[in-house]
């Protein structure tokens, strides 16, 4: 699937993942390829991204962090995520 991280500034990442697990208001959820679609807000938390070839900007690599699994995390204040048609956008904050 498609995922898109997008802040107010710039677009943070964007590339094919395998699964994408957010910190939504009603508690953390993951979507893999396939999901069904949803709208939700984001709470303030932890995006984990993985995939076989995650490659970040060399603009935004600070901003990004590899958890103890191997799998890239940015922590967010807040935010919205919608996936529809296998393609994810995060709306950061």
């Amino acid at each position: 699937m498609y995922l898109e991280i997008v802040s107010p500034e710039a677009t943070l990442f964007s590339g094919e993942v395998t699964s994408v697990t957010v910190p939504g208001i009603n508690g953390e959820f993951q979507m893999l390829s396939n999901h069904a679609p949803i709208v939700s807000l984001l709470q303030e938390g932890v995006v984990t991204i993985q995939g076989t070839n995650i490659v970040v900007a060399e603009a935004n690599k600070e901003k990004f962090s590899k958890n103890s699994n191997g799998a890239t995390t940015l922590a967010i204040a807040s935010g919205a995520v919608e996936m529809k048609d296998n393609k994810v956008i995060v709306l950061a904050d």
